[in-house]
């Protein structure tokens, strides 16, 4: 028995909070933080079994609460367990509201072979079918897991697996919330095992930034809006932007205006598309088109979500990257 506990993989489990670690309050009229990591992991049978856990408490703050100087100071926690070499690797227990954010900035800095798995749960402990417990031990399966290395960082919920460049939360409370913006889950996990095919290439900032870079504002281009959001931005101290393009990167001509304005001033402004899927490009030529913020100089940030481009180029600023090696980090890697 021994033997067996002794041949178990190693993995360190970092709890930060989040729903996963929330019980109904009746006075306070909805879900808080009650549950400790040690509590939530006696609440998750059979997870010994799957691997020897090292826990690691770092309180339970809402994703909604995190600052890019919490996720750095959670990436450092992250180093410094992957410090033991007997480790087969990390997952990070978070809130869901800012996971595609939090797990991708993760990515951008992870440079172990070792795989960091996040997770989390839709549903509150106190809620029937809370997801928790099935999430945290399958993303204990899958950081142990052989096939795994190299991989970078993965989510792990409702049994998908998903690269942290692909996620997204395209639903509000279901199970089935996360969900690959490619179309395809990187593998899949349940408890009888884990499938999961080889992860393509990765973005990375080096060297990995210390602090974050910034503020950068995300200006959302919808009807009518001009560059006048972009001025403000601008105007309230902003060291980067990111524009949420409507379709493959359009907008409004003078949003363009805007943007040509602040890059002249040395002030990186990033493309994204706001509909979730596929890439900006210079497709459309028409002025505020793809290809007019291309040749205005505009850093295209390939198929990021707006929210993952904004923490690109905060890393990236971060990490006192000039416009060269900004553009490269934003760009889909070949």
């Amino acid at each position: 028995m021994n033997r067996a506990r002794h041949l178990r993989p190693r993995v360190a489990v970092i709890f930060t909070g989040g729903t996963i670690s929330m019980t109904v309050d009746s006075a306070a009229g909805g879900a808080v933080p009650t549950l400790a990591g040690a509590e939530l992991l006696a609440l998750a049978p059979g997870i010994e079994g799957i691997a020897e856990i090292v826990a690691i408490d770092r309180g339970r703050t809402p994703a909604s609460h995190f600052s890019f100087a919490d996720v750095l100071a959670i990436g450092g926690a992250i180093n410094a367990a992957l410090a033991d070499p007997g480790l087969a690797g990390v997952v990070v227990v978070q809130g869901t509201d800012t996971l595609e954010e939090t797990a991708f900035g993760w990515d951008l800095c992870h440079a172990d072979s070792r795989p960091v798995v996040v997770t989390g749960a839709m549903r509150n402990a106190s809620e029937p079918g809370w997801d928790g417990p099935a999430n945290l031990r399958a993303a204990v399966r899958v950081a142990a897991h052989p096939a795994a290395r190299g991989a970078g960082v993965l989510v792990v919920l409702g049994g998908r697996v998903i690269a942290a460049d692909d996620v997204a939360k395209h639903h509000s409370s279901a199970l089935d919330a996360f969900v690959s913006r490619g179309g395809r889950p990187l593998g899949r996990v349940g408890e009888r095992g884990v499938t999961l095919r080889p992860r393509g290439p990765r973005r990375h900032v080096h060297p990995a930034p210390t602090v974050a870079g910034g503020p950068v504002e995300i200006v959302v281009a919808a009807l009518e809006t001009d560059g006048r959001a972009l001025d403000r931005a601008i105007a309230g101290g902003a060291r980067g932007v990111v524009v949420a393009a409507t379709g493959s990167g359009n907008t409004h001509p003078d949003l363009l205006r805007a943007a040509t304005d602040a890059m002249a001033a040395g002030i990186p402004v990033a493309l994204a598309s706001r509909t979730g899927a596929g890439p900006v490009g210079p497709f459309y030529a028409f002025p505020g088109g793809g290809a007019t913020w291309q040749r205005a100089g505009a850093l295209m940030a390939g198929s990021l979500t707006p929210v993952q481009a904004r923490v690109a180029l905060v890393f990236g600023l971060g990490a006192g990257l000039e416009t060269g090696e900004l553009r490269a980090l934003l760009a889909d890697p070949a």
